[in-house]
């Protein structure tokens, strides 16, 4: 292994800014807590109260989920499917917007 190699650990794979934190977890974060398959009720009882970001700003996973017309997730792609067909994909607004 060369230095450049060990140089490359030690730096982020994406640059963060300097601004406030973005309010809410990743979709992707919550997802990989479930375990699938998993009903929509077991998603809700579990992680309903936790607010997840989205390109309109943080929001409640229940209300996300709610606005859904699926009922059971059998993959972690299913649920992550589900929910950004709700919430859309996009930047996610930071403090500085």
């Amino acid at each position: 292994m060369s230095d450049d190699d060990e140089d490359a650990d030690d730096k982020p794979a994406v640059e963060l800014g300097e601004g406030e934190p973005v309010e809410g977890a990743p979709v992707a974060r919550v997802a990989s807590r479930l375990h699938y398959a998993i009903e929509r009720s077991e998603v809700l009882r579990r992680e309903g109260d936790t607010v997840v970001r989205t390109p309109d700003g943080p929001r409640e996973l229940a209300a996300v989920i709610e606005e859904s017309d699926e009922v059971y997730f059998d993959t972690r792609q299913s649920f992550l499917d589900a929910v950004r067909e709700v919430v859309g994909t996009g930047p996610v607004p930071t403090a500085d917007e």
